[in-house]
This record gives C-alpha cells, structure tokens and sequence, in this order.
C-alpha cells in the first residue's frame, strides 16, 4: 500500500517542501488570500445563479444544474480553493500545512483534486467553445456574465495553479482516475435521462447516431489525455524556468528558510528508489 501512496504523489514526508501551499512570487499569505478571493468568486457566482433562477421563477435550472460536467466542476474549484486557502493559511501561521498533518489517503486524495483542478477546467472551457457555442452571443447580460465565469473564468483560475504555485507536476498515474472520473459522469448524465428525462448535453444523445456518439466521447477522452500532458509539461516548464533558470526557489513562511526547504528535497530525492515518479 505504501509503494501505492508513493505512485499517487503522497511519499513521505508529504509535501516537504511545501510546494502544495507556496509560490514562486508570492508570499504563504497573499497566496492564501488570493486562492480564498477565487473561492468566495465560484461560491458567490453559484449562490447568485441559484438566486437568479429562483427570482426568475426557474428553480428547476438550479436542480438540473447538478447534472452538468460544468456545474460540478465549478463546485469542485470552488471547494479546493478553499481548501488550499486553510492548508495555506495555516503554513504561513506555523510553517505546517494542515495538510502535513492529515493522513494519508487524505493527502492523496489532495494530490489527485489538484490534477482533477488544473486539468478538467481547461476541458470544460475547450469543448464548451468549440462545440457547444452557437457564436450568436448571449441574449442578456447575466447569461454572458454567468457562461464566461463558467466556462472561461474556470480555466484562468486553473492557470493560477498551474503558473503561480510551486507544485510539481501530476503523478502519471493520476491520469487513470481522470479516466473514471469522465465515465463516472458519462453514467451520470444516463442517469439523469432515465430519472428527469433529459441529456446534460445533446451530443450525448444516442439517438443522433451511434457512431456520432463514440465519436465525442473517445474525442473527449482523447482531449482531457492531451490537456494532461500539456499541463504536466507546462508545471515542469514552469518549475525549471523559475527554480533552475532563474533561481526563484520561492517563497516560504517566516519558520523556515530556503535553505531548510532545499535539504528537506535532496534528503527526500535521495530517499526514492530508481524509477520512482517525481513528486
């Protein structure tokens, strides 16, 4: 079990560096700040949707919206940023994250929700554009406001992540839940067919052709494969230029130094056996 732990992404000691709750550029506080505004952003544009549907005499949109890759996803953001808010905050108050100290099915459950958060935002943002997108534009402004803080806003959040963090590039093995996550919801959205009588999306429905039905979903597997490879090449970019080439190691709360971070990492580097994933 514990080589298992270790493929995931949560050797031991988890994290000893603190990549999970530092930045290159920004301090432990203003990085927790920054992650919380983004968290309280997602809650605030869902709880005012609800509130919009409701005022509007829609509340079943609200219900339906449970079926949606978008809507979940949104939540999902919303609940790691929050989450990383307390880990990071409490880093900058002690120079331990709350997620050190958690155990560790746990720890691996966080490395995989970050994956799941700087890889599904970009996949739901790409087919949204290009394949649900009429290109007509939105017929009133709180629609617009409401698809791009959706379907837009929720890829520069995951950028954030991607570019602002310290955090090391996803685990390989991380791309199989990606895999049953999507066909978790694909069996979803024919759940909700079967009990509430409609497809999510209409691209879904097998009646349009079989073969149009593979198609889009093999091709959306196929995307979020790609969108994974891009985003693990993009991190290890990212760390290289800012750690190797230009000497940024980061920014650690006033308990520790860079000096105590770069030993914790070379003991940990020294700790894996040959061929074991990076962390």
């Amino acid at each position: 079990m514990a080589r298992i732990f270790d493929i995931l992404g949560a050797s031991q000691p988890f994290d000893s560096t603190d990549r999970y709750t530092t930045s290159w550029i920004l301090p432990p506080l203003l990085l927790a700040i920054c992650r919380l505004v983004i968290s309280l952003y997602i809650f605030t544009t869902i709880f005012f949707i609800f509130g919009w549907n409701g005022a509007h005499h829609h509340p079943e949109a609200s219900r339906a919206s449970f079926s949606f890759f978008t809507n979940l996803g949104y939540w999902g953001l919303g609940f790691y940023f929050l989450f990383s808010f307390l880990h990071t905050v409490s880093y900058a108050r002690t120079g331990k994250s709350w997620l050190q100290r958690w155990p560790r099915v746990l720890q691996v459950a966080h490395t995989i929700f970050y994956t799941t958060v700087v890889t599904f935002p970009v996949l739901v943002t790409a087919v949204f554009w290009a394949l649900l997108y009429n290109g007509s534009g939105f017929p009133s402004e709180f629609q617009g406001w409401s698809s791009i803080s959706q379907h837009a806003l929720n890829t520069v959040f995951a950028a954030f992540e991607i570019f602002l963090t310290r955090t090391s590039p996803p685990p390989p093995a991380h791309l199989a839940f990606l895999v049953v996550l999507l066909a978790l919801y694909l069996a979803l959205a024919y759940v909700t067919q079967v009990t509430a009588g409609f497809y999510p999306y209409s691209f879904l429905d097998p009646n349009k052709g079989s073969g149009k039905l593979a198609g889009y979903i093999l091709g959306i597997l196929a995307a979020a494969c790609v969108i994974f490879g891009v985003v693990w090449g993009v991190i290890w970019i990212r760390r290289w230029l800012t750690e190797t080439k230009m000497g940024m190691k980061g920014k650690f709360a006033e308990h520790k130094n860079i000096r105590d971070e770069e030993m914790m990492e070379m003991a940990s580097e020294r700790m894996k056996q040959p061929g074991d994933l990076i962390r």
